[in-house]
């Protein structure tokens, strides 16, 4: 599966900012599809994931609240809704999945994802 990450720009703190992840090749059925962020100067961090097929939801204790990751079967699209956004949030967001079939385990681990999109900048603006 071929992913395509968007969305990112520059905004002030408290602001709202919709990333997008699409899927080319497939559709995520059967796929757990998450993000992950990376700071400048430091080591890329898990924000939240999605189990596509049957739901559940995981994410970070910094953006627990203020982000929402949702899928659109429709356009088999993965969406990280992030609000009241802080400084601390700007960095490189990558979205990346992992078929896991009907198991109900969300994986936090970035070595067990296989495909990973190109990633987007987000920038918060104190």
């Amino acid at each position: 599966v071929q992913l395509q990450a968007s969305g990112g720009g520059l905004v002030q703190a408290g602001g709202s900012l919709r990333l997008s992840c699409a899927a080319s090749g497939r559709t995520f059925t059967g796929y757990v599809v998450g993000w992950f962020r990376q700071a400048p100067g430091k080591e890329r961090e898990f924000a939240a994931a999605l189990r596509w097929s049957g739901g559940g939801t995981d994410y970070v204790d910094s953006v627990q609240g203020r982000f929402t990751i949702s899928g659109d079967s429709a356009t088999n699209t993965v969406y990280l809704n992030m609000n009241s956004l802080k400084p601390d949030d700007t960095g490189v967001y990558y979205c990346a999945a992992r078929y896991t079939g009907f198991s109900s385990t969300i994986h936090t681990d970035e070595r067990l994802y296989k495909y990973w999109g190109q990633g987007t900048l987000v920038t918060v603006s104190s």
